[in-house]
């Protein structure tokens, strides 16, 4: 079985999504037998190579709320994290543009260490404060999970894998995704959301069965 996902680097419920859906896999029978391929979705596209404030003032910006609600929205995100083992660090986030780390992960994809780079990048990101518009982060994090580092910076310093990221953003106009986790099951069966392991499982079974008809 084929599956597809569209997710932000720095999507805290692409992250959550990432790992509930581990969880359902995880003692499924079709787990060995699962392809996961990972798109490009820029959910702040304008998003500057660094930007000061704290997360919790940016949420409270875009949503137009008190920063106190702001932080207290983190909080109950931190509290589902930690459910399933990831620990956010809000504090230490800092938002800026995924372009750059969307390119790489096409790289990854190409040498079969895309889920890895992800993870990785993920946790660099909700958990390490690291800034995913920064190349030496970037490349730290490729070259952790296995990729060579002269070619992943060659890829940074070019315009390669570009229109990988374009196609991944116009499939996912095309198939309607406002938001992001979005799953597709075998290229028929669509999920939106963070959904629970419970629902995933239940999904991947009736695909499985069915053929999602």
């Amino acid at each position: 079985m084929r599956i597809d996902i569209w997710s932000d680097l720095v999507c805290p419920w692409c992250y959550l999504g990432k790992r509930r859906l581990e969880l359902a896999l995880r003692g499924h029978p079709l787990a060995g037998e699962i392809e996961i391929y990972w798109h490009s979705y820029e959910l702040d596209p304008a998003a500057p190579a660094d930007d000061r404030r704290s997360t919790a003032e940016i949420v409270a910006a875009k949503y137009k709320m008190p920063v106190d609600e702001a932080q207290a929205s983190l909080a109950r995100l931190t509290e589902l994290a930690g459910e399933v083992g990831l620990e956010y660090r809000f504090d230490l986030t800092r938002r800026a543009s995924t372009y750059d780390a969307h390119r790489l992960m096409h790289l990854a994809r190409d040498r079969g260490l895309q889920p890895d780079l992800a993870e990785a990048l993920f946790r660099s990101y909700f958990t390490e404060g690291r800034l995913l518009s920064d190349h030496d982060e970037l490349l730290d994090c490729a070259a952790g999970v296995g990729l060579d580092r002269e070619e992943a910076g060659a890829v940074l310093a070019s315009g390669a894998f570009g229109e990988h990221v374009r196609r991944d953003e116009r499939s996912a106009a095309e198939l309607g995704v406002t938001g992001v986790p979005f799953f597709l099951f075998e290229m028929r069966y669509g999920l939106a959301g963070a959904q629970a392991p419970e629902t995933l499982r239940q999904v991947i079974d009736r695909v499985a069965t069915t053929g999602a008809s």
